[in-house]
């Protein structure tokens, strides 16, 4: 799966790390040599995660909104693998609705899940980094700088998270901690675009035609960007938000209004 990058003795913690992007990443961090511990707050979605990971994997059951939970989490991993070299915050919600219709909770729960819980992984993860060569990074959205219609929720979280992640390689720099972040696109297969996106084959020719490129991204074009950043051939590289999305960000409006327009998925 990957020739370039070698990340044995290395430890990578993936909140998030059971499903989706998050998972291809994890799974490709394991094929490096990565000592690979992954969280979410769903048991089965880990025992999921552990099945693809092989024995060597750690699984963590935590909810990134409780702060408690997240850093009993991280001493967990810890106490497993030793110290944290790359960290990734992935946990991520999402669901459309535009904002008359979206009650007050359903707006709280998504920025909790998304910034607050980044906020709590990456606060708690601190005093388990390597430092300095640790790589933080966070997993944001094309939301955080486009605006778009049915996804005021998620816009208002990811810009979050981005500034948050700016800020911490503001601070954590000089300790030698790099913070970066990634900006997905449509990636095929993953539960974000079952819920976002038009779905059959009208749906995917849609989504393909807003990408430059020609086509949906994979989780390994993901995973492959995150080795990059979390790897020494990235250790002049902190406070970056880097799209991986084929040159869409900007073209991704008119997919969720049609998205919208159908019910999604």
């Amino acid at each position: 799966m990957n020739a370039t990058f070698d990340f044995t003795d290395r430890h990578v913690v993936v909140f998030g790390g059971t499903t989706g992007i998050n998972l291809g990443i994890a799974q490709t961090f394991a094929a490096a040599g990565a000592r690979v511990s992954v969280a979410s707050r769903k048991q089965e979605n880990v025992d999921f995660a552990l099945a693809t990971l092989g024995s060597g994997a750690l699984g963590l059951v935590a909810d990134v909104r409780d702060d408690a939970a997240v850093a009993a989490a991280l001493a967990t991993a810890r106490a497993r693998h030793g110290e944290i070299d790359v960290l990734i915050s992935g946990a991520a919600g999402n669901f459309l609705a535009d904002v008359n219709s979206m009650s007050s909770n359903a707006f709280k729960v998504v920025v909790e899940i998304d910034l607050q819980g980044s906020f709590h992984v990456a606060r708690r993860a601190y005093e388990h980094l390597r430092k300095p060569g640790a790589s933080v990074i966070f997993i944001s959205a094309p939301q955080a700088v486009v605006a778009m219609p049915y996804q005021a929720h998620v816009c208002a979280a990811k810009a979050g998270v981005d500034q948050l992640m700016r800020v911490l390689a503001l601070e954590w720099g000089p300790a030698g901690v790099r913070v970066n972040a990634i900006s997905p696109g449509p990636i095929e297969g993953t539960e974000g675009m079952k819920r976002l996106a038009p779905q059959g084959p009208e749906g995917d020719a849609l989504v393909r035609g807003m990408v430059p490129l020609g086509r949906m991204g994979t989780t390994a074009d993901i995973a492959q960007l995150a080795m990059f950043l979390g790897s020494d051939a990235a250790g002049y590289v902190s406070g970056a938000l880097i799209p991986c999305d084929g040159g869409a960000q900007n073209m991704l409006t008119p997919m969720i209004v049609a998205a919208a327009e159908k019910g999604g998925a």
